[in-house]
């Protein structure tokens, strides 16, 4: 954990780890797809190759897209858009 990119992606990464353990212990059905945690894992993943490549600006966008995605997909605290 050397650069910034690895603490952000990291820290992203374990929102989205305890986001589907909550939910995967809730009551109420239905209940998340382990799938549907995918696309912002990798894009976590992209993220942080390409920034600690040396490349910045594309880091901070796919970062923005995989938060975009987990407010717009997966909706934590019951976002409504």
């Amino acid at each position: 954990m050397q650069t910034i990119y690895d603490w952000v992606t990291v820290a992203i990464f374990a929102g989205l780890v305890v986001l589907f353990l909550h939910r995967s212990t809730a009551q109420e059905e239905p209940k998340d797809n382990v799938f549907q945690y995918l696309p912002a894992c990798i894009g976590c993943a992209a993220a942080n190759y390409v920034g600690n490549e040396g490349q910045g600006g594309l880091a901070f966008l796919i970062i923005l897209v995989v938060l975009a995605y987990v407010a717009w997909v997966l909706k934590p605290f019951n976002l409504k858009f």
